[in-house]
């Protein structure tokens, strides 16, 4: 339950549309609720301003079911992260309005029509092609989160002119992720370019000395330009989550 849901509770109580006993029926899953193996945080939308997010690595595609039918009832958008294609499946059956993006695989389900909450342009830019999964996961995730997004792709330092080429879409972002695996020197390029936030995301995209996505994760932590943050390896979800938060602001 978000802050507008709960207002338009309370507001039905106070004209009389509803009884304060359904009222309270409505209240008492706050704020979580316990289904055996898993305890849906229904308050978090309320604390964070979006509600709690689905792992779905690890969990059986019955209970990723179970959480997301309570989490409807509340009036809840739902966003599943890490979902295989199988899961996927057995999950649209029982939400056939479900949306599911095979690369950066997220589930959503938008309940309600989605808020229009950040302030400017997210930009999620990726070193190269094999980056675009957790780029996507990423994109996908602060736009479900209420912000207008832009990607731009496949523009790393092998070819840098591919990057200055998108100068101006850059500048004109107000949070920019950038996403890359191999070395992981693209955000230090990005961060020395402007004047905005740069959310860095390692990838495990490399050869063996990337160490699945060791070496990249270390050179963004040493770079060298300043205002450059970095979430953890293949953490685009982190990363859109984080760049929505900074374009409420």
């Amino acid at each position: 339950m978000d802050i507008g849901l709960l207002k338009d509770l309370l507001h039905k109580v106070k004209d009389g549309t509803i009884e304060v006993d359904e009222a309270i029926t409505r209240l008492k899953s706050l704020p979580f609720e316990d289904i055996g193996f898993a305890s849906i945080d229904h308050h978090r939308s309320l604390r964070r301003g979006f509600p709690e997010v689905i792992y779905g690595q690890g969990k059986r595609a019955e209970q990723i079911i179970k959480i997301i039918e309570k989490m409807v009832e509340k009036g809840e958008n739902v966003l599943v992260t890490r979902l295989t294609d199988n899961k996927a499946k057995i999950i649209k059956k029982h939400f056939p309005s479900s949306e599911y993006y095979p690369d950066s695989r997220i589930l959503t389900i938008a309940v309600r029509e989605i808020e229009k909450r950040g302030k400017g342009t997210i930009l999620v830019v990726s070193a190269g092609t094999a980056d675009i999964p957790i780029a996507e996961e990423a994109a996908i995730t602060a736009k479900f989160m209420g912000n207008e997004v832009e990607t731009l792709f496949d523009v790393g330092v092998a070819g840098l002119h591919r990057l200055l080429q998108n100068k101006d879409t850059i500048m004109g972002a107000c949070v920019i992720v950038v996403v890359a695996g191999m070395e992981g020197a693209l955000p230090s390029i990005v961060g020395g370019l402007v004047d905005k936030p740069v959310i860095a995301v390692p990838t495990s995209a490399g050869y063996g000395a990337s160490f699945r996505g060791l070496s990249a994760l270390l050179g963004m932590l040493n770079s060298c330009a300043t205002g450059v943050t970095v979430v953890n390896i293949d953490n685009g979800f982190g990363a859109g989550y984080a760049a929505s938060l900074i374009n409420r602001l």
